[in-house]
């Protein structure tokens, strides 16, 4: 066997500040765990959760939800797709395929776009395009397109040059080459992505509402802001079911990319 490579001083330096962080942290927050478990805060949260039992059960109500979740559903995918496309446009000049002054400027635009939370993005728009989906779903786009772009943009780097180049050096035109060589390679990996980032817009989806962005957070917030718990918790189970679903479709399609 070979010798195992000297150690780095950078490592226990790393590790070190990383635990000196941890340390700082816990020293510098008023964590509170004696009052957290007290028999009063015990009493307040069970009477809190018995309050949302039981969940609302009528026609008109579940119907309502339904509408919610579709909404919901729906802009998470429309984000999601909205942002696979601009973030396509995006990875090309960013894994430098237009010369490093693009890619330096779009990289800087990955970080922009990717760096805003998606409530901040949806506060934002709200603004210009006003309340409902609209907002939440262009929130959902620009962030990410920022992801997405720098998660191709990574893969396009990383793809092996090889398989291009003969094509190009055999008289393929470059967009042809590219289409042929380098995106199949990367195309499993950036589905996988795509997926996954559809997972967390689902999520989020169901958070923006909170601000106005419409589907099931905006129920959530109407109802928790009358004291409705009932039919908050049939809101809050819709939202559990929604992304159970979704987790379970996505989990299939990664399963099927990969064989």
């Amino acid at each position: 066997m070979p010798l195992a490579p000297p150690m780095h001083w950078s490592g226990p330096v790393l590790c070190l500040a990383l635990a000196s962080l941890v340390i700082a942290s816990f020293a510098s927050l008023p964590l509170k765990w004696r009052d957290f478990f007290s028999a009063d805060a015990v009493a307040s949260v069970a009477e809190f959760l018995a309050s949302f039992t039981p969940p609302e059960t009528g026609s008109g109500f579940l119907r309502k939800t339904a509408l919610a979740t579709g909404e919901t559903l729906a802009m998470s995918a429309l984000g999601t797709l909205l942002a696979v496309a601009g973030g396509m446009l995006l990875a090309l000049p960013g894994a430098g395929r237009f010369g490093r002054a693009a890619r330096a400027a779009v990289r800087v635009l990955l970080n922009v776009l990717r760096s805003v939370p998606e409530l901040v993005w949806a506060s934002i728009l709200l603004i210009a395009a006003g309340l409902g989906p609209f907002a939440g779903t262009l929130a959902l786009a620009a962030h990410t397109a920022g992801v997405l772009g720098r998660l191709f943009a990574d893969a396009l780097e990383n793809a092996a040059p090889l398989p291009e180049q003969s094509l190009r050096a055999n008289g393929a035109p470059p967009l042809a080459a590219f289409f042929y060589a380098t995106l199949p390679q990367t195309l499993p990996q950036m589905l996988s992505y795509t997926l996954y980032r559809w997972e967390n817009n689902i999520r989020a989806a169901a958070i923006l509402g909170v601000v106005g962005a419409g589907g099931l957070g905006q129920m959530l917030k109407y109802h928790l802001s009358l004291f409705q718990m009932q039919k908050a918790a049939t809101v809050i189970l819709a939202m559990l079911l929604l992304v159970a679903l979704v987790d379970a479709v996505s989990f299939a399609l990664r399963r099927a990319l990969t064989r």
